[in-house]
């Protein structure tokens, strides 16, 4: 493919498509939307899922007037307001006293802040692969996890996935690739963001590796 007769939308989805099979498809994802884990493992998924989005959106706080990064800031997409609210349920409202990064967390919090801090492009990489993921893949898991431990319907415990300020997800989704499309980047740029969406995948599936040996289902 030619990267400047193609969209980048296109070219990054297709490029991350091997590694966001991997990631759905992990042994901690597999057993978790199979029901075969226990809530204690959707709450500490949930953990980190709270340290991640807090770098994320801290980190994204500092670039809302980029000209790279600034447009993909959309208020309708913070989580870290959901994700506390869904920890007050799953553990009380004393959690932040006992909530822990695993290293794998740590340090892919620490490459998001990095990129916030020194490179916009690679901040984008890292808003696109977490939150378009949420927008698609999040909603099996929201469903999932309301049969099997009994959430109330989009209620606490699953506000995370709850995008309450997109009435329709698709057409938000549309817009974004269409930012994607016009990012302000050239053609070299624009490789080295998509290499950074592989290494965010790369990131996100050692913490799913992480909490798979952490609950590992004995044979």
């Amino acid at each position: 493919m030619n990267s400047s007769s193609t969209p980048f939308s296109t070219l990054i989805r297709t490029a991350s498509h091997k590694q966001h099979g991997q990631a759905h498809d992990s042994s901690f994802m597999s057993e978790l939307l199979g029901g075969r884990l226990g809530v204690d493992a959707y709450t500490r998924y949930t953990e980190q899922l709270w340290f991640v989005y807090r770098a994320l959106e801290e980190g994204g706080r500092e670039l809302v007037g980029d000209p790279v990064a600034g447009p993909f800031l959309r208020p309708e997409l913070v989580r870290v307001a959901a994700l506390e609210r869904d920890l007050a349920h799953l553990r009380g409202p004393d959690w932040r006293e006992s909530v822990t990064a695993l290293p794998a967390t740590e340090e892919y919090t620490a490459r998001i802040t990095e990129c916030a801090r020194t490179w916009p492009g690679g901040y984008v990489a890292h808003h696109y692969t977490r939150y378009l993921g949420d927008l698609s893949g999040g909603q099996v898991l929201r469903s999932k996890a309301e049969q099997t431990w009994g959430f109330a319907r989009k209620g606490d415990g699953v506000r995370f996935y709850v995008f309450e300020d997109i009435g329709n997800p698709a057409a938000f989704k549309r817009g974004y690739r269409e930012l994607l499309d016009g990012v302000l980047a050239d053609d070299l740029e624009k490789q080295r963001i998509i290499a950074e969406c592989k290494r965010a995948f790369a990131l996100n599936i050692a913490v799913f590796v992480a909490l798979g040996e952490e609950f590992r289902i004995s044979a």
